[in-house]
């Protein structure tokens, strides 16, 4: 933000790169990107992506939402799973 470019894409496209090649389950949507992993990997993560979304720019705006659940994997996918089971239930 505040680069003076009204895109957001090329920040956006230089964090969620370094999502991608962290090798951590992820999936980018249109608001959000959600990463999945051990909290000092994906904290890591987040750090190093806030980093490449900020070159060039004096600030950078960030939104972090945590779901914190011992034992649970595959959440990106198991929600939306259950999502889907319940539409085509009904």
């Amino acid at each position: 933000m505040g680069s003076g470019d009204d895109s957001v894409a090329p920040a956006v496209a230089r964090a969620v790169r370094v999502v991608r090649e962290s090798g951590l389950p992820n999936r980018t949507d249109a608001m959000f990107t959600s990463v999945e992993g051990e909290w000092d990997e994906v904290m890591d993560v987040v750090k190093r992506a806030v980093t490449a979304a900020g070159e060039g720019a004096p600030r950078v705006s960030l939104t972090l939402k945590a779901d914190i659940r011992e034992g649970v994997s595959e959440g990106l996918t198991s929600k939306i799973e259950a999502v889907e089971r319940e539409l085509g239930a009904s």
